[in-house]
């Protein structure tokens, strides 16, 4: 089926009882017990196929661990102009404490 143009994909997906619908999302949040998965600037695609809905998601991915928040890792990187990967690290090595990391990375 990789072979097919768009249309005709679509017409064998019909035939199936497929439904493909993308959505537009500006970024995608899964929550989980020990940490937050986030997908920024995702591509999100609803695959309806008897009766079940399933999602397709891509994009940039990050994890941040249960207790550091978004804020906080934003606040970081204003402060300090890091990447994230360094605000996260320096936040988890801080124990989420927010003045400690900063002035780790200052």
């Amino acid at each position: 089926m990789m072979g097919l143009d768009p249309k005709k994909m679509q017409q064998v997906m019909k035939q199936l009882g497929m439904k493909q619908e993308d959505i537009e999302a500006s970024r995608v949040i899964i929550e989980c017990e020990d940490k937050d998965i986030i997908i920024q600037e995702p591509s999100v695609q609803k695959v309806t196929m008897q009766g079940q809905e399933t999602f397709q998601i891509s994009g940039e991915i990050s994890e941040i661990e249960k207790g550091i928040s978004e804020e906080d890792i934003n606040q970081v990187i204003e402060k300090t102009s890091c990447s994230r990967e360094n605000a996260e690290s320096a936040l988890k090595e801080a124990n989420g404490d927010l003045a400690e990391a900063i002035l780790s990375l200052s």
